[in-house]
């Protein structure tokens, strides 16, 4: 007997089918409908994994430059989890260790559409990654403006504020690639 998991269960009921009885459940109002095409289509995972790959080969790329490095040394020195790197290697190797680190995030969520293994790791490295940048909209000073007394998040501060976004995609990254690999593993 296996055991279906809730994401796995509620995936089935968009697309039609539930799991455990097999009874079919048929969307009839327009907007289950569009769930159900979005589900069948794994619109939400093609959009996230690409645009992170995407993200993270570019900003990878970026850290590795002069002006990439320079950019995040007010970040990377204000942080008490992360400050120690630039201390041990300076800002520029201690920059393109930290774009070394997305390139590899991506190149394994790229082949965790092979293998979903290799995607969960990627997931996990940016889990690290995502959970550490967040922490710096609290240790970065001067990331909000104070506008009538009320302190609103500047551009530094929305730049930061993404990663806490990122930091629940690389979430969904990792349960869809370990829902793929909990498959694979079961079909031995």
């Amino acid at each position: 007997m296996t055991e279906t998991t809730s994401a796995e269960a509620s995936g089935d009921a968009l697309r039609g089918s539930q799991a455990n009885t097999g009874n079919k459940l048929q969307a009839k109002s327009v907007l289950t409908k569009i769930a159900a095409f979005v589900a069948d289509r794994n619109i939400p995972f093609i959009v996230c994994s690409i645009g992170m790959i995407v993200m993270l080969l570019w900003a990878g790329k970026f850290k590795m430059t002069a002006p990439g490095a320079e950019g995040i040394i007010p970040l990377v020195t204000n942080s008490p989890l992360t400050s120690w790197q630039f201390k041990v290697f300076g800002p520029y190797i201690g920059s393109d260790m930290i774009g070394a680190t997305e390139w590899t995030a991506a190149i394994l969520l790229i082949i965790g559409y092979f293998k979903p293994k290799a995607g969960i790791l990627g997931g996990i490295i940016l889990v690290g990654m995502f959970f550490t940048t967040s922490t710096m909209l609290i240790t970065t000073p001067d990331d909000t403006v104070l506008v009538r007394g009320i302190h609103y998040m500047n551009n530094l501060g929305l730049f930061l504020f993404k990663d806490i976004i990122s930091f629940g995609v690389a979430f969904y990254l990792i349960s869809y690639y370990g829902r793929k690999a909990i498959m694979a593993e079961n079909q031995r």
